[in-house]
C-alpha cells in the first residue's frame, strides 16, 4: 500500500495540477487530502492560478482515489460541488500497525491533541509548515502545502509506504523522510 497526503491546495490549479501528477508518477494506491481545498482564507495570499472551478473539475476526475478531511476553509457548500466526501473532521488509518489520527489541524494538533497512545501518529496540514517532531511519545507530521507553504518552506506533499514517510517538492525531490519501522 502506498499513499500520498496533501494539504493546503486552497484553490490553486497549478498545485491541484502538480499532486495529481505526483500521485499518478508516484504510483499511489490512495491520495488523502488534509483539507483546505477550494478557497484561500481571509489570512492567505491569492495562490498563484488561483480556480477553484478548475480544482474541483481536477479533484472529481480522480473522486475514486481520494480520501479527504475537512480543512477550516472548507464550507458545506463545497461538498455540494465535489463528488468525493470531505466533511469529516477526521480519519483513523493504521499504517503499518501503528495508529494514524489524520485531520486537518484546527481543532486537533499539537496543542489539542487528540486521544492517542504511545506510538501513534497524528497527520495533519493547516499550518502550511512541513515537519515531523516527537511529543508526548506520539508522532507528528506534516506535509506542508502544496500550494501557500509558510516560514521559507518549498511547495510540498508527503508520501507514505511501508511505514516510511517522505515529504517532497512537488517536483518528487526528498525533503525529509522520518522511518517510523524504526
Amino acid at each position: 500500500m502506498k499513499y500520498l497526503f496533501a494539504s493546503d491546495i486552497h484553490g490553486s490549479r497549478g498545485a491541484a495540477e502538480q499532486v495529481l501528477a505526483r500521485y499518478a508518477a508516484e504510483g499511489a494506491s490512495r491520495l488523502i487530502l488534509l483539507g483546505d481545498l477550494l478557497y484561500h482564507g481571509p489570512r492567505n495570499d491569492l495562490p498563484a492560478d488561483y480556480d477553484p472551478k478548475a480544482v474541483i473539475r481536477l479533484l472529481n476526475g480522480a473522486k475514486k482515489e481520494i480520501l479527504c478531511v475537512r480543512g477550516n476553509c472548507d464550507a458545506e457548500v463545497d461538498q455540494m460541488v465535489l463528488g468525493f466526501p470531505i466533511t469529516a473532521d477526521c480519519m483513523l488509518l493504521d499504517l503499518a500497525g501503528r495508529a494514524a489520527f489524520v485531520t486537518h489541524g484546527h481543532v486537533f494538533n499539537l496543542s489539542s491533541l487528540p486521544p492517542l497512545k504511545d506510538g501513534d501518529l497524528l497527520i495533519h496540514g493547516h499550518t502550511h509548515v512541513l515537519t515531523v517532531q516527537q511529543k508526548a511519545g506520539i508522532t507528528y507530521i506534516n506535509p506542508g502545502s502544496a500550494a501557500l507553504p509558510k516560514e521559507g518552506n518549498p511547495k510540498s506533499y508527503m508520501v507514505w509506504e511501508d511505514g516510511l514517510f517522505s515529504i517532497k517538492e512537488l517536483d518528487g525531490t526528498v525533503i525529509t523522510a522520518y522511518d517510523s519501522r524504526i
